[in-house]
């Protein structure tokens, strides 16, 4: 029976991976083509509002779920597991509807303190949404508790891909009509409330009416603040980032002398690098928590050799992936800036945001270890002084130097929340990743991919100069420039040795590669 639960955890936590991976890249792509269509001072307007949606949504769809889940598991019988429902709902509802009152009744103030009153009416649209997510939190957490990922999978997926349409078409109808960009974004983002009701229509009730109610589970209330928001928070750590962004880059390029409407539309440049970042993490965070249910069974297991072992491999992965994509995304980024956005503005300030991909996946990495031992406090820490700091310093640096002081400093909270965590961790969990030489060969690898993919590109320049000034052209040129800088990259990986044979199997579909690596090594030895 203990297997078979195992068994069940683990295809359960497949599947939630799986939705998570394409409900983060439905969320990442849809940016593209939004900002093609209202430009960048609609972006900014979007984006302006988008981190206090993004908090809440992080919330019910990942944050709270996780935690419900651990309490439903924990209760011995159907009955208690509906009383934990029950409660969980109540205190979730003091605090939608209390979140829901500030927002409504601050948001004039909230929108001032973004230095732009006109975002009022946004806040007050996104605040609906909250109403939503005691039912979406509860109903989900409730399911994955019960082993019965399906339901939070279908939810996620199709809560996605609602918000994606209604987005779409509240920018394409909005252009059509020539609505100003305020109008726009409140359809826009009114997507939340429809998308929330959506995903709501598709999730089954936990409610069972036949079965008895036991007595008030105690501590419930202390648990959800303590345990339930510490999760929250780090789910939601480049989210709250963001947040300290819209209150102040705008209104530091003001400050600093630049027109209210100009600084709107760089903010909507600076935003530019949101979705890159995204899709970078998407990719390195996937491949390294498949990991994860493996490295709690074996923790649950008492199998400490292999659990250090497991942990090594997927902060190995996830490292070696993040670093890849960074690089990739910084050497090429004049390129595909113009070929997303249609212009390189700001390909500087966006290239240095791409660094936070290395850092967050790296964080991220370290906190899935950190919860598969049962540990929050050390990533709460850290998150709350990286946060400070960003707030501390942002508007300085955004006022002296510009949007890319606000890049910069994003990539410096980032380092303090990582040198914390780091720290602060176990001997062997600080150590594992950098033992042997994988650091100095990952730095090598990196740094020969990035020379040579920027040597490509300048020949593929003078060959067809259009590269450096057409959007199609630069399209043309990526078509070219990526796979050079995949090739190397992995060439140098599986020629240097960088991963061992059993770390490159634990990456999906990498036995293929391997297989055709010892193919061409046989042929090249011959």
């Amino acid at each position: 029976m203990g297997n078979r639960n195992v068994n069940t955890a683990m295809q359960g936590a497949l599947i939630l991976s799986i939705s998570a991976f394409v409900a983060k890249l439905l969320s990442a792509v849809y940016r593209v083509p939004f900002q093609n269509m209202v430009g960048n001072t609609g972006f900014y307007v979007y984006q302006q509002v988008y981190p206090i949606y993004g908090i809440g949504m992080t919330f019910a769809l990942s944050g709270l779920p996780v935690f419900i889940s651990k309490l439903i598991a924990e209760a011995p019988d159907l009955a208690s597991q509906q009383q934990v429902a029950r409660q969980v709902e109540r205190w979730l509802w003091v605090v939608a509807i209390g979140i829901f009152g500030f927002l409504t009744v601050a948001a004039s103030a909230l929108a001032r303190g973004m230095g732009d009153p006109q975002l009022a009416p946004l806040i007050r649209v996104v605040a609906a949404m909250f109403l939503f997510m005691p039912a979406l939190s509860v109903n989900r957490g409730y399911h994955q508790g019960r082993f019965h990922m399906l339901p939070t999978a279908r939810s996620q997926v199709v809560e996605q891909l609602v918000r994606v349409v209604v987005i779409l078409t509240a920018a394409a109808w909005a252009t059509h009509q020539q609505w100003s960009v305020y109008t726009m974004g409140a359809w826009a983002l009114s997507g939340g409330t429809v998308t929330a009701l959506a995903a709501l229509l598709v999730l089954p009730t936990w409610r069972q009416r036949d079965v008895a109610p036991r007595r008030a589970v105690p501590h419930i209330g202390r648990r959800l603040l303590v345990e339930g928001g510490t999760l929250c928070l780090l789910t939601a750590m480049l989210v709250l980032l963001q947040l300290v962004d819209s209150f102040t880059v705008m209104k530091g390029l003001v400050a600093g002398g630049m027109r209210a409407d100009a600084a709107k539309s760089l903010k909507g440049v600076y935003d530019r690098a949101q979705p890159l970042v995204q899709l970078g993490l998407v990719v390195a965070v996937a491949f390294a928590t498949s990991l994860l249910p493996a490295l709690t069974a074996t923790r649950r297991r008492e199998h400490p050799q292999t659990f250090k072992r497991l942990t090594t491999t997927m902060m190995r992965i996830a490292m070696m992936i993040a670093v890849a994509a960074t690089a990739g995304l910084m050497g090429l980024m004049p390129w595909i800036n113009r070929v997303l956005f249609g212009d390189d503005h700001g390909s500087t300030m966006l290239a240095v945001y791409m660094l936070s991909i290395v850092l967050a996946t790296l964080i991220q990495t370290y906190n899935s270890v950190l919860q598969s031992q049962d540990q929050y406090r050390l990533t709460v820490v850290a998150l709350l002084v990286g946060l400070t700091v960003k707030v501390v310093g942002n508007s300085w640096l955004v006022r002296e130097f510009g949007a890319i002081g606000a890049s910069w400093l994003t990539v410096f909270s980032l380092s303090v929340i990582l040198g914390i965590v780091w720290w602060g961790s176990d001997r062997e969990l600080r150590s594992g990743i950098w033992r042997g030489a994988f650091l100095p060969k990952l730095t090598g690898i990196t740094a020969v991919m990035v020379v040579g993919v920027r040597f490509a590109m300048a020949v593929l320049e003078r060959w067809w100069p259009a590269i450096g000034t057409g959007r199609l052209a630069a399209g043309g040129g990526l078509l070219i420039g990526i796979p050079v800088g995949v090739g190397l990259f992995i060439g140098l990986a599986l020629w240097w040795h960088l991963l061992s044979i059993r770390e490159w199997l634990a990456i999906p579909r990498a036995k293929s590669m391997l297989r055709l690596w010892q193919q061409l090594k046989r042929h090249g030895g011959n």
